[in-house]
């Protein structure tokens, strides 16, 4: 051996070859243990019903681990968790990645040609560098998440479920899985460091000073008055102890929390970017509309079940568990993935357990209405915050979606809900009025809007259910018309021929009649000479945008918010002055965390002069008002507190504020009434933001509209319910 090939180690220092045959035989049933649990895993996917998601699968994959590499998805509104949780993971890498060198330069070159050996020298002193030094993170990042579990005691990890007492639904054996995975992980790396320092304390080679730790850790070991000789031997059984550890974590890992480092690299690749904003149509092959059994589950959903952490972002973030509904995203997600495990992956261990806390085989394994309870499904506002907070890429608004199919096939829906589903199926609102009095609110306006059926117009305004037949709403709608007529806006509405664009439709799993909507509108808009779609209404927003275009129906499509903005960059409204005001604003999931406008609605409140103050939930962590996914029209009178009442509560809380400034016909609801119900009338106003725009617009505007309204010819209410 050269000088340079002394600096090195033995792998198996003072093992007899007995010591090293044990060891092989013991990795090879560990590695047949985890093989086997892989092939459950592999078994229980392609159970599921086929899902194209390897479109771009190269992009996909680069994406994926950019996301995993840089912890973003960890970090986001929890910096701390972020940090350690990158010290985890990259710590975890480097000591892998050097577990693989060794087997490559012991194992596999070595039988290869024996001269072909590359771990001595500098290469060994970086080595154990890098490796002593990414260990090291790796230790402290779990000693300190550790910590923070037991010290800060984090809501989102509290197992204890909304929708059963504690004494019915025992989440212990959660706990210890935790427990163990965090306990393996530590053990692992500590008594890997002293194995290390055993050896260095047992042969001082003066080299392994680059092996910062476990130098450190040899001379701790002097300190203490072992001696070369006992260190030797207590080296030999801690190595042991060592090997055990890991090969017992290979074997665990398909079984357990470990396996997330797999899945969750996964589910990010084959993330769906438009998850809940275009919800997949029902497979043509299926017996069910919805999610019906085990088998309606796609390979897709069932990854995405095991990929779950507990982590309970979704738990926290939720606005039905806030408002004390029984609806927990993680418990369902949770629910779901025993129920496939109890089922196809590992019966013998799993049925019982999950058939004690849901009694419930005589309804043939159903999960919407069976293993997830109708009422917990109900619950969803569709708000999309658990997938925005989702770590791991979890989508559970299409899931949530597809078990309401399900329910809506089986006739398990709320009577209010039933009555506006069939008020729209009826009159093309959810208002139960005439079709012909969609666009009477224009009755008291000065002058004519055109009606986009027989006249050309550049901006073809979809108004939305609320803004028509909504008193106080309309009275939004006659402000938006007011500021459009005032800015010189060449704009037309439907009148009769617009229907109820069908968001909320469709997220109630009512697909059948969504699908009647969204081909009545796309026929009507045929027959509109427009450039552009603009609507005051997020829901309608998102569902023309975004799954019109499934159904031949492809528009641009704007919020007024966005084209307010675009009139007010181009000098065509200008405001009188600073109104002087404190305000803040909600941000409308719809608008939000669908389509990703929060900078236009904030613009145009600083340029009208307000202070704006953020609320502590703003921008993409946003707060539901409680209305969306059909929840508007359903029964609220049993929740604790409605979201609309907290995030008022939110708002009064930041103190000296005038405008609680919606941009949202639903919100302008929602709100108002909430500040009612809560007691806070006189503390804070509710106005939609095309409200304070009129209130700011200069006077000079404001009269030429006025002189040009005067002018307009009056019409006659038959003109106006069918349109001009």
């Amino acid at each position: 051996m050269t000088p340079g090939q002394s600096i090195g180690r033995e792998t198996f220092r003072n093992f007899s070859r007995a010591d090293i045959t044990l060891f092989y035989a013991l990795a090879a049933v560990a590695l047949a243990v985890f093989a086997y649990g892989v092939f459950l895993k592999v078994r229980k996917y392609a159970r599921g019903r086929h899902e194209p998601r390897f479109d771009h699968l190269a992009a996909r994959f680069v994406r994926g681990l950019a996301m995993v590499g840089s912890n973003i998805t960890v970090a986001k509104r929890d910096p701390l968790a972020g940090v350690l949780h990158a010290a985890i993971l990259w710590g975890f890498v480097a000591l892998f990645i050097g577990t693989t060198i060794i087997f490559v330069d012991d194992d596999v070159l070595r039988l290869v040609h024996p001269a072909w050996r590359f771990w001595y020298g500098a290469f060994y002193l970086w080595f154990k560098l890098l490796l002593n030094l990414f260990g090291l993170a790796f230790v402290v990042g779990i000693a300190l998440m550790w910590l923070r579990r037991k010290i800060f005691r984090l809501p989102q990890l509290d197992y204890t479920r909304v929708d059963y007492p504690p004494e019915e639904y025992d989440r212990s054996a959660y706990v210890r899985g935790d427990t163990l995975f965090l306990g393996l992980f530590l053990a692992m790396a500590v008594t890997g460091f002293l194995v290390e320092g055993l050896r260095i304390a047992a042969d001082r080679p003066r080299f392994e000073v680059w092996s910062v730790v476990g130098w450190g850790l040899a001379d701790a070991i002097d300190a203490i008055g072992l001696s070369r000789h006992a260190s030797s031997e207590l080296h030999f059984y801690v190595w042991w102890l060592h090997a055990f550890l890991a090969l017992g974590f290979i074997a665990y890992l398909p079984y357990s929390k470990a396996i997330h480092m797999v899945t969750a690299l996964a589910t990010l690749i084959l993330r769906d970017d438009f998850a809940g904003r275009r919800l997949p149509r029902p497979v043509a092959a299926s017996e069910h509309l919805g999610i019906k059994t085990l088998a309606d589950l796609s390979w897709k959903n069932l990854l995405e079940l095991d990929a779950c952490t507990k982590c309970g972002r979704c738990h926290v973030a939720c606005p039905a568990r806030a408002s004390g509904a029984p609806l927990s995203p993680r418990d369902l997600i949770l629910d779901l993935r025993e129920c496939a495990d109890a089922s196809w992956a590992r019966p013998a261990l799993e049925q019982a357990r999950f058939f004690a806390a849901h009694p419930a085989p005589e309804r043939d394994w159903a999960l919407a209405g069976g293993v997830v309870k109708a009422e917990t499904l109900w619950a969803c506002t569709t708000c999309r915050a658990c997938v925005a907070v989702c770590p791991v890429g979890i989508e559970h608004v299409p899931l949530i979606v597809g078990l309401r199919r399900n329910l809506m096939e089986e006739g398990e829906v709320e009577n209010q809900f039933s009555e506006a589903l069939q008020g729209i199926a009826k009159r093309g609102n959810s208002f139960k009025q005439s079709e012909k009095l969609r666009g009477r609110w224009t009755k008291e306006l000065p002058f004519r809007v055109k009606d986009a059926r027989k006249e050309p117009v550049e901006f073809l305004w979809f108004v939305g259910d609320y803004a028509s037949y909504n008193p106080r709403v309309q009275e939004v709608s006659r402000a938006v018309a007011r500021i459009f007529q005032c800015a010189g806006l060449d704009f037309g509405i439907m009148y009769d021929g617009e229907w109820n664009a069908g968001n909320d439709v469709r997220r109630g799993g009512e697909e059948g009649l969504f699908e009647t909507l969204a081909e009545h509108n796309i026929q009507m808009m045929s027959k509109c000479r427009f450039r552009e779609i603009v609507t005051t209404d997020p829901h309608s927003l998102n569902t023309l945008k975004n799954e019109y275009s499934d159904f031949g129906g492809t528009y641009k499509v704007s919020h007024y918010t966005e084209v307010l903005l675009r009139l007010v960059e181009e000098g065509k409204l200008r405001f009188k002055g600073r109104l002087g005001n404190r305000a803040t604003y909600h941000d409308p999931c719809y608008l939000g965390r669908y389509n990703g406008v929060y900078d236009a609605p904030r613009k145009l409140i600083k340029r009208l002069g307000l202070e704006l103050v953020e609320m502590p939930r703003s921008r993409e962590n946003s707060f539901c008002c409680g209305a969306g996914g059909g929840r508007i029209w359903m029964d609220d009178s049993g929740l604790r507190e409605r979201p609309s009442e907290s995030r008022i509560a939110e708002a009064v809380a930041l103190g000296g504020i005038d405008y609680f400034v919606v941009a949202c016909p639903k919100d302008v609801t929602m709100y108002e009434d909430a500040v009612k119900t809560s007691g806070k009338e006189g503390k804070i106003r509710v106005r939609d933001i095309v409200e304070l725009i009129e209130e700011a617009l200069t006077e000079d505007r404001s009269v030429g509209a006025r002189e040009q309204a005067e002018q307009a010819p009056r019409r006659s209410t038959a003109e106006i319910e069918g349109g001009p």
